[in-house]
């Protein structure tokens, strides 16, 4: 069993043409993921790696019964990217982008309630189903299939962790990585949601980090409705207020709200053990399995 993506997931890559787009298809491709489009405008006709290129996602879609899509487009061209995807429609649909401005995403944001799709991103490095499909930037040769879940907003804390988790034979049912922009598609709580329902995912870990109340709001989730053991990590302890740190939603208010320590105490009260270190991390999620 796995989250959203796994080896029937048909996938469409928007932006297949230019440098990041191909290079990171030719790494899907390689991994297994089953590309069977790309989708470019004025592109339709052409072949990358052997996958064929249509005008529209509509068009592959069609064509090709895509149901999933990688968007690997300029910030500027990000949001009309989206909406084509919204409207073909997808199933599912990755926006790796950074940087795409706020004002933009909260337009696709309007428009993703109106729709059944699931968005991941943007600012994101994808979600992977290990041995299955992956979609998106995720360094494949790390991780191992298994059974524990995994949700980060940081790219690089996926990494270190799921280094960690595999090293010590802790294999992985799905990885998100739901990306540290103020206006994402999926959240914690959806992401915790699709785990809870996964019968083959018998631990979660969720990686946070300051800004905003995300992290407080799944805490309340995971007391009220979630049974999966959940531990947590939370990046940039040491962050000073009103100083933005890396992401564009980690910072925290001069007020306080969104501290490191907020969301601790957040997830320790819902009974959630909090790893100092990646490392004490992966001991948490040792001791629960």
């Amino acid at each position: 069993m796995s989250v959203l993506v796994d080896e029937d997931t048909r996938v469409v890559v928007q932006g297949i043409t230019g440098g990041e787009g191909r290079f990171h298809a030719e790494q899907m491709l390689e991994y297994g993921t089953n590309i069977v489009a790309g989708a470019v405008p004025g592109k339709g006709g052409q072949e990358v790696a052997g996958v064929p290129v249509y005008d529209t996602v509509a068009g592959a879609a069609s064509e090709e019964s895509a149901n999933a899509a990688v968007v690997f487009v300029p910030p500027a061209l990000s949001a009309d990217a989206l909406f084509e995807a919204l409207d073909a429609p997808l199933e599912l649909v990755v926006a790796i982008t950074e940087g795409i401005p706020t004002q933009d995403m909260s337009r696709v944001y309007r428009r993703l309630g109106e729709t059944d799709t699931h968005l991941i991103g943007p600012n994101c490095p994808g979600i992977i189903t290990p041995g299955e499909a992956k979609l998106g930037i995720l360094p494949g040769n790390i991780f191992s299939a298994g059974s524990v879940g995994l949700i980060s907003r940081s790219g690089t804390l996926t990494y270190q962790v799921v280094d960690s988790l595999t090293d010590r034979g802790l294999g992985q049912s799905t990885a998100i990585g739901i990306g540290g922009d103020p206006i994402i598609g999926t959240d914690f709580i959806d992401a915790l949601a699709f785990f809870e329902n996964d019968p083959d995912t018998d631990a979660i870990v969720m990686c946070g980090e300051i800004g905003g109340e995300d992290e407080e709001e799944a805490a309340a989730y995971i007391d009220d409705d979630v049974d999966t053991p959940v531990v947590g990590f939370i990046a940039g302890r040491t962050a000073p207020p009103g100083k933005r740190m890396g992401h564009a939603g980690a910072i925290v208010s001069s007020s306080g709200t969104g501290t490191a320590q907020s969301k601790i105490d957040a997830l320790e009260a819902a009974g959630v053990p909090v790893g100092d270190t990646p490392e004490e991390v992966i001991d948490n999620v040792e001791e629960l399995l």
